[in-house]
């Protein structure tokens, strides 16, 4: 079958995955309690650092289950080149878009876990910038032969560089705004915290450290605040100012990036019948960079 000219624009992505269906795997792990310490750290909160047996904080997960490519493996962008779960499309861009969670049970440091992936479906749809092709992982997490965790992420890949991002996004470096929010969290992610996140969740996308290649090659203005790092900063805003209710189900989305030096606010409004919460990421630049909804036992 002939393929598409990706230097032309014809990206015709649903040729590309034609037939791709990856099988799903099994990754175990022992959820060690040193990179739970270590987050806990990186985000002043030591009264986080769990123990062996110890519940493990919702989406602190995310510290396991880490797959350490190859130096040579990894792409211009310091992405890894190839993956059982990345689409064989060319040029290859991919984005964190969202994503749910359920939590039945809390899992428990220094027990085993087993995790479970597969693709849940892929999508081709067309924006105002050409085609994007919607790929939906879910994992489901076990420990002691029960599925604690649930969860799907919703990656969107693009192919070929597409238009610049330069002058799209500005700067805001001015002290945050004050809000009417019932839970608010301030936080201003630094160059070195960055760093460290992307060392504890081995993320090695040079968007996060790399501050020349961010604004020169993707066209940033500066280091891109992590995705996974705005929803954390939604979840740990839920807990601790509901630090009684047990977190249920996360859904949340990745509007707009946030960049390092930025003062991130993480908002929150308790539902009057206190079952549920919606979340928010704001800066001065935007009131919803990120949007979260959680749900309490």
């Amino acid at each position: 079958m002939p393929q598409p000219d990706a230097s032309q624009g014809d990206f015709e992505l649903a040729r590309y995955l034609d037939g791709w269906a990856p099988a799903p795997v099994t990754q175990d792990d022992p959820v060690a309690a040193a990179p739970v310490a270590a987050l806990s750290q990186v985000l002043d909160q030591e009264a986080t650092v769990a123990g062996e047996g110890e519940p493990l904080p919702p989406l602190w997960h995310w510290l396991h289950f880490l797959e350490w490519p190859a130096q040579r493996d990894l792409g211009a962008d310091g992405h890894p080149a190839h993956g059982h779960f990345l689409p064989p499309l060319p040029d290859r861009r991919r984005m964190f878009a969202g994503g749910r969670a359920e939590f039945t049970a809390p899992l428990r440091v220094g027990v085993p876990a087993r995790r479970t992936s597969s693709l849940a479906k892929v999508e081709i749809k067309r924006g105002r910038t050409g085609e994007m092709a919607f790929a939906t992982v879910r994992h489901e997490i076990a420990q002691e032969g029960e599925v604690r965790v649930t969860e799907e992420q919703d990656l969107v890949y693009r192919v070929g560089q597409g238009e610049r991002r330069s002058g799209r996004f500005g700067l805001d470096l001015g002290e945050a705004e004050l809000s009417d929010a019932d839970w608010q969290l301030i936080v201003c992610p630094s160059p070195p915290l960055l760093f460290r996140y992307s060392a504890l969740t081995a993320n090695a996308h040079r968007i996060h450290y790399d501050e020349p290649y961010a604004r020169d090659v993707e066209g940033y203005p500066g280091l891109v605040v992590h995705g996974p790092l705005l929803v954390q900063l939604m979840l740990e805003l839920a807990r601790r100012e509901a630090p009684e209710r047990e977190i249920h189900t996360l859904s949340y989305r990745l509007r707009k990036p946030v960049f390092a030096g930025e003062q991130v606010c993480a908002l929150g409004d308790l539902a009057d019948d206190g079952g549920s919460a919606g979340l928010r990421i704001a800066t001065r630049r935007d009131e919803r960079h990120a949007t979260a909804e959680v749900t309490f036992t």
